[in-house]
């Protein structure tokens, strides 16, 4: 498809309304194919372990897919590796290891960040080093079109001229005339301080490995440019959302923009962009000092309470990492698996359902804020039944948790989850044990022994299990500690 207003003549609405920053308005979520949805957010430069700050992106449009899915709709999700860039050439070297090697050994780790926190792999995960055939492609495409030139020098850098393109600056809404110069590269051969690179050519200092041949010189993809001819090959030259985090929009979403419609393609119809994890105040990254591993977060908190903490609040805020933060998610998280156990014992199994209320707000834009209120309202109103032994308000209760938690990405029962729960073996004997030292405590009780009965209860606690005396008999649940951990650790 090539014409610019060109739509499907028969819009397929989803019932979802999503931001879209390119109009900075909420919009109903009108799909090229009716009953699909295709998606492509942009994967990390794998030259760093993953800190929370990268996995937020990660977490919101897993529940977004899970959402879309929930809805009915068939989710295609893309997101892209860039496994070859200046930085990872640059560490290294530093590090005396191949450049292709630093860049897998962070791509496994960035895979075990998705799946320590149950996010769902991406539909398909393309290569930026797999796809440099496209890319010539569309730079060829581009220089045709009058949008993109070889730099004269010899240098084999190829640019994107910025003063062709009326349109660059839509999705960022500022003016050619308001902005800085490129970084992206090397200054040399452009025509334009502001024009930014699609190709850059081989330098001596760099390994043979890391350039390509192009009728234009040995050299390597620019970042924009992977993205574009990799939505483009899995996705079709317009698919329904393009996301990342806030600080892709630019340069990174609005030059993918214009060179993909430079080159006569619709792309994206919606633009999804996701709020920063700050540290005290500022964006969390390496540069500063701040980033949290993930591979460490999970560590000191549970992995489904480090997940909520990232889904609850709204994808468009910003959200400030601290340990409050994470230990307040615990505990609420904590909160209503006792709930989920408790029903669970006096209602027995139930079919997850949604209720109207969570779907409202989590059709409103992503709106999970408001959809955990209802979550905590279930909780609360379930709570209130069990209290009450109504047995038909705790199972409907108990359905709508379940249902809510599914969506969430945070149910015990997700198969995401069977890597971080106990096997069934040892659940079975965890509660077999447990069992028989509450009895051995009631026994104390009802024999009046109550130093023996509060020295069982200390037991249970000591080893992580809370007991709560109850009109029903004492129940119990695991507690997670939190653990700490001094710098000289």
């Amino acid at each position: 498809m090539t014409g610019e207003d060109e739509r499907a003549e028969t819009p397929a609405t989803s019932g979802f309304r999503v931001y879209d920053t390119r109009t900075s308005a909420v919009c109903d979520l009108e799909t090229v194919e009716p009953g699909k949805v295709s998606i492509y957010h942009c994967g990390l430069t794998v030259q760093s372990a993953p800190h929370v700050g990268h996995i937020r992106k990660e977490v919101v449009f897993d529940v977004l897919r899970r959402w879309l899915t929930h809805l009915g709709l068939e989710v295609t999700v893309v997101a892209n590796v860039t496994d070859i860039d200046d930085k990872i050439l640059t560490k290294a070297a530093a590090n005396g290891e191949p450049w292709w090697a630093l860049a897998y050994r962070f791509e496994r780790e960035l895979h075990t960040a998705y799946d320590a926190l149950g996010c769902l792999r991406p539909t398909y995960e393309p290569r930026a080093t797999g796809h440099v055939p496209e890319m010539i492609e569309l730079i060829k495409t581009l220089i045709d079109r009058g949008h993109a030139y070889a730099a004269a020098d010899g240098s084999g850098d190829v640019y994107f001229d910025v003063l062709s393109w009326p349109a660059y600056g839509e999705l960022s809404h500022q003016a050619v005339a308001d902005m800085e110069p490129a970084t992206d590269a090397d200054p040399r051969g452009k025509r334009d301080s502001r024009d930014f690179a699609l190709w850059k050519g081989h330098k001596a200092d760099e390994p043979e490995t890391a350039s390509w041949w192009t009728p234009w010189g040995r050299g390597r993809p620019g970042w924009h440019l992977e993205c574009s001819a990799m939505a483009a090959k899995y996705l079709g030259a317009e698919f329904d959302i393009h996301g990342g985090g806030l600080d892709l929009r630019f340069p990174h979403h609005e030059n993918e923009l214009a060179q993909s419609t430079a080159a006569g393609q619709r792309f994206a119809r919606y633009w999804m962009h996701n709020g920063w994890v700050t540290a005290a105040g500022e964006k969390m990254s390496k540069s500063l000092g701040n980033g949290a591993l993930v591979s460490e977060v999970v560590k000191a908190y549970p992995p489904r309470a480090v997940r909520f903490y990232l889904a609850a609040p709204h994808y468009r805020s910003a959200i400030e990492f601290s340990d409050t933060s994470l230990a307040e998610a615990t505990a609420a998280l904590d909160r209503i698996d006792t709930f989920v156990q408790r029903a669970t014992v006096l209602a027995g199994r139930v079919d997850p359902v949604v209720p109207d209320a969570f779907a409202a707000s989590m059709n409103d834009d992503l709106g999970t804020p408001g959809a955990v209120a209802v979550l905590y309202t279930a909780v609360r109103q379930g709570n209130n039944a069990l209290n009450a032994e109504d047995r038909e308000t705790v199972a409907v209760a108990l359905a709508e948790v379940r249902g809510m938690l599914g969506v969430l990405g945070l149910d015990l029962d997700d198969p995401a989850w069977a890597g971080s729960a106990q096997d069934d073996r040892l659940e079975g004997v965890v509660d077999g044990l447990v069992a028989a030292v509450l009895e051995q405590r009631a026994q104390a009780r009802r024999d009046r022994d109550f130093a023996t009965a509060d020295a069982l209860r200390d037991l249970l606690t000591r080893v992580g299990v809370e007991v709560a005396d109850t009109p029903q008999g004492a129940e119990w649940s695991l507690k997670h500690a939190t653990t700490t951990s001094s710098e000289n650790d």
